[in-house]
Formats: C-alpha cells, structure tokens, sequence
C-alpha cells in the first residue's frame, strides 16, 4: 500500500470511524440479499420504506417463492425496473429454497449464480453476512476511486480487482462504507462541495469534474 493511499485511509477512518455500517435495514441474510436486489438503480432509503410494507407481508422465504408476479410488481413498483426485480426476486427465492435449504450461499459463484445477483449484491452479502473481506462497487465507489487515482477503469469487475490491489484487506468492506457517505455528503455527482472537502489535496478529477 502506498503512502499516500494510507494517507486518505486514515483521513476517512478519522471522518467516518470503523465500524461497519449496513445503510438497508434486514433482520435475516434472505431479507438483505433481497432489499439489495432492490436497491439497483434505487436509493437504499426508498428500499428501506418499500421492505418495511414487504417484509411483513412476505414474513418468509416461501411467500416470495410463492408470490404472485404482478402483485409483487406492485408492491415493489417504486423502486423501478420492477418487472425484472420481481421476477428475479421470485426466481431467486425458489432456487435458494430449492438449492440451498433457504439458505444464503456464502461463495461468490453460488451467490452470482442465483437470478438478478451480480457481483455488487454477491459482495454485499459476503461483506455484511459473512464478514468475508468484499470489495463492493457501486456508483459511489466507482466514480470516487477513479477521482482519488485509485484506478481508470470503468468496467466494475476491473475496479473491484484494482482496490484489492492497492487496499488492505482490512479496508474492503469499509472502503464502500466510507464512500457511500463521503459520496453523499460531500463529493456528489451533480455539486460537489470541494471546499469542505478534506481529501482535495488527492482528488485528481477535481478540475475536470468539479467545475
């Protein structure tokens, strides 16, 4: 790990401490697997009002197994691309069922194996359930880590095997925490707030990005 990576580790432990912090509310591994399913191209706060409704009507894995597609649909229509999340969900639920006992796998190509979970969801799970070191990208990770110089690429599997590189093990789970909160609160995509930035002295898409 380079200095100045260590530099910015410790800048954003100071700022954010090291616990880890799971923004989706769930009370067991399927509901967090599935509120993530959700949370696609939706914020996790939208999530977290629609499952309070669904996980209390859907109370088990076999009720999502079971459920109806176009009554699922509406229940979950505010998060977007609801056709395929319901039908995923639903796909999901019976193969968890069927292949795992109601259980959620914890290896990453069991997990990636399973409808509508990538690689971001698989890690989700490997980082919160399974407390397994995960690097998760998301939008937030993926611009912010290309601003910081901590790597070029696009292609989320690219950038998710960069910070494995240059991240401490330690770090992995909570490099998402860290930036889903700095990503929110400071370096927003549309405004940045540059000048209550306390990483600007390593931010190298500051003046391409930040006009």
């Amino acid at each position: 790990m380079t200095k100045r990576t260590k530099e910015i580790l410790a800048l954003l432990d100071e700022q954010y401490g090291t616990e880890y912090i799971c923004y989706l509310n769930y009370e067991t591994p399927w509901q967090l697997l599935i509120a993530t399913m959700l949370s696609a191209q939706c914020t996790d706060a939208r999530v977290n009002i629609v499952t309070k409704d669904l996980f209390q009507k859907y109370d088990t894995l076999e009720k999502f197994a079971g459920a109806d597609l176009k009554e699922l649909e509406q229940d979950i229509h505010s998060t977007g691309f609801y056709h395929n999340k319901a039908k995923n969900i639903i796909a999901c639920s019976r193969a968890l069922l069927d292949n795992y006992k109601g259980e959620v796998p914890r290896k990453l190509e069991e997990l990636t194996s399973l409808a509508g979970v990538g690689r971001k969801t698989a890690n989700v799970i490997r980082g919160n359930i399974y407390h397994e070191p995960s690097v998760v990208v998301d939008t937030h990770v993926k611009r912010i880590s290309r601003k910081l110089g901590l790597t070029k690429e696009e292609d989320p599997e690219k950038i998710e095997r960069d910070l494995m590189k240059k991240l401490p093990k330690d770090h992995w789970i909570l490099w998402n925490i860290h930036i889903i909160t700095f990503g929110r609160t400071i370096c927003t995509a549309r405004s940045p707030k540059c000048q209550e930035c306390f990483l600007t002295k390593y931010c190298k898409g500051q003046k391409k990005d930040d006009k």
